[in-house]
């Protein structure tokens, strides 16, 4: 039964995603082992919702290492669990609490001798800016702790560069690509341990630097992106953005970004805010004001949406078939469906 209770609520939060992303391209889907315990390596820069782009369209049914504070509540603490959510302790939950993760780390190993799938986000934690972080040592802790009870395992290693158009605005766009596998039996030597790790670690940071954006010079960031937000860059291809960073003394930079939306646009955006101004207000007056961190924003606004228009709608076809008829309240639901389908693609 929880099978298929997990079926359907994928299958429905997929479909909700391709609704609210403008456009959604995963890459690489054949770099993922079927039949392997493997490792998801992603960058982290979208909160949660960079947890629902990957298990959605990655072809296995992982665990999800995460952070330990949101398992207080009794009733997300359920949820969480359903969802095969892990907690992971960090230093800032409380010195004393690290000691947790022996556990946690041996339910990782077990898992993996299953040859289940088990995702992790190697930087520990989250940023909308475009650079991969410094890598924790978390995953390789768990890979050293697999590895002592069970040496011969065939563990796998999947780098995924999760890209966003901009991460902080409605509609976005977003892509997911999974680079080769990595067998850490080619990589690991136990004898050599600590350089062993530090190869890993670094193998995977390079790795994610080619799979998603990385501006490398912290110092000039604002300024590197200035530059490619002048050059309209494709931040969804982030070869060519990383070609273009390291060639920008060479680009010419006399193309201005043009800020100003056609008048089709502007009149596109009027509708949509009309149509669905409800929702729009309850969202900007109510709910965006609380976003406690930036890369919440995308997150909170899909969790709000996913809850809120599925009422919107039958509120409103209340209200057209009381007035009206159900004919034209069938009508309407669709005719606003379809728009706003189109607004978000458009974009």
């Amino acid at each position: 039964m929880k099978r298929v209770g997990y079926y359907f609520i994928k299958v429905w939060v997929k479909s909700a995603l391709y609704l609210f992303f403008g456009k959604i391209k995963v890459t690489g889907l054949h770099n993922i082992p079927k039949d392997k315990p493997v490792l998801f390596l992603p960058n982290h820069q979208n909160a949660l919702l960079d947890i629902l782009l990957l298990v959605v369209d990655c072809n296995r049914k992982p665990y999800f290492l995460t952070r330990s504070d949101v398992f207080k509540n009794t009733f997300l603490k359920t949820i969480f669990n359903f969802f095969q959510m892990i907690p992971i302790y960090r230093i800032r939950d409380g010195r004393k609490s690290l000691k947790n993760n022996k556990e946690v780390f041996d339910i990782c190993s077990n898992l993996l001798e299953k040859n289940e799938a088990i995702v992790i986000f190697p930087e520990a934690n989250h940023n909308l800016k475009r650079r991969v972080r410094p890598l924790n040592k978390g995953f390789t802790r768990i890979i050293v702790n697999t590895l002592t009870k069970n040496p011969k395992l065939d563990i796998r290693l999947v780098p995924v560069g999760l890209n966003y158009k901009n991460a902080e605005i409605f509609p976005d766009q977003a892509a997911l690509y999974y680079g080769k596998d990595i067998a850490v039996q080619e990589v690991y030597d136990a004898e050599n341990h600590t350089s062993s790790v530090l190869q890993i670690k670094n193998k995977i940071s390079e790795r994610l630097k080619t799979l998603t954006t990385h501006i490398e010079n912290e110092a000039f960031y604002d300024n590197i992106v200035g530059q490619l937000d002048m050059l309209e860059v494709e931040y969804l291809n982030p070869e060519h953005v990383n070609t273009t960073i390291r060639n920008l003394d060479a680009v010419e930079n006399g193309k201005k970004l043009n800020s100003r939306l056609s008048f089709i646009s502007k009149l596109f955006k009027g509708v949509f805010t009309l149509l669905n101004a409800p929702v729009l207000l309850l969202w900007r007056a109510l709910l965006k004001p609380k976003v406690w961190e930036p890369e919440f924003m995308g997150t909170l606004r899909f969790a709000f949406a996913l809850l809120v228009y599925p009422i919107y709608f039958i509120v409103l076809f209340a209200m057209v078939t009381l007035f009206w008829s159900s004919p034209i309240a069938i009508a309407v639901v669709s005719f606003l469906f379809v728009f706003n389908w189109l607004y978000v693609k458009a974009r």
